[in-house]
């Protein structure tokens, strides 16, 4: 059982945990996840390590409550435990040598996975443009702690509500244009916003890697159902990524796969009882 000991919600919809792993506290790195079961009779569910404390022992997952499982998760408090939390899991992000700017690009919850990249190199030296997109302000996460994380952050917002008034891809563009050289862009959110950054930097040719997020079961590369078609060639996220050459990936595919369950995928709260049941 691996114990609760924080909980944060950061909107209506995200939630953050941290939670007592001191094993994978001590080995996980920015880029991989871990895979969490609720219950003995829940899925196993991927989310990426959005920080570690080697001295406290603790991991913290930022997640987004869209199903069952994950509103099974947000419904736990401080104190409470889950039944598993298996990893590190994935191939660590591998940087080149020498990069001195570099810019990290986050959408909605993607930027908890942004976060860890951006950490890892603003220690490491690497000037970090953190570009962060949310639909709203009210949405907005993680803030301050990606300011720190930063040499500058840009917050982009749809609405305009706060920030700067546009898509993550606008404001990636405009600073390219103003002369910004990026020795690698690193995109992480949802795959049509993955796809774009890229559709963006490779007339550039700016090396760009992007987190994918295909459906995904055990996380050690036994069932398959993690693949997808980089330059060509199936590879799994659990083991071969999740970090890839966004220019080499078949996001049309990824998107086609990912909605393959999107019905049952999806949650129906019970407004008498207020138990939260999957469609599956």
């Amino acid at each position: 059982m691996f114990k609760i000991v924080q909980k944060r919600v950061l909107n209506e919809f995200v939630t953050l945990m941290k939670i007592k792993a001191p094993f994978i506290a001590n080995k996980v790195e920015a880029g991989q996840f871990i895979i969490y079961r609720v219950d003995e009779y829940g899925e196993r569910v991927p989310l990426t390590v959005a920080d570690r404390d080697k001295e406290n022992g603790t991991i913290t997952i930022i997640f987004q409550t869209v199903g069952g499982s994950t509103s099974k998760l947000a419904a736990l408090n401080e104190g409470d435990s889950i039944q598993d939390v298996v990893g590190p899991l994935g191939t660590a992000t591998e940087y080149d040598e020498g990069i001195k700017r570099v810019a990290v690009v986050g959408g909605g919850v993607g930027c908890a996975i942004a976060y860890p990249q951006a950490k890892k190199l603003h220690n490491m030296g690497v000037y970090v443009d953190l570009i962060a997109g949310f639909r709203n302000r009210d949405i907005v996460i993680i803030e301050d702690e990606m300011r720190a994380a930063s040499d500058e952050l840009h917050i982009c917002t749809d609405d305009g509500s706060y920030g700067y008034h546009g898509f993550v891809t606008n404001k990636l563009k405009e600073l390219i244009d103003s002369g910004v050289k990026y020795d690698m862009v690193i995109a992480i959110g949802p795959v049509a916003m993955m796809k774009l950054v890229c559709q963006v930097t490779k007339p550039y040719e700016i090396k760009t890697l992007v987190s994918l997020n295909p459906i995904m079961v055990d996380g050690t590369g036994m069932c398959g159902g993690c693949r997808v078609r980089v330059d060509g060639k199936i590879r799994y996220a659990c083991v071969d990524g999740p970090d890839f050459d966004g220019h080499k990936v078949d996001f049309d595919e990824l998107i086609r796969r990912n909605n393959t369950y999107k019905n049952q995928e999806s949650a129906h709260k019970c407004r008498i009882t207020g138990e939260v049941r999957s469609n599956a």
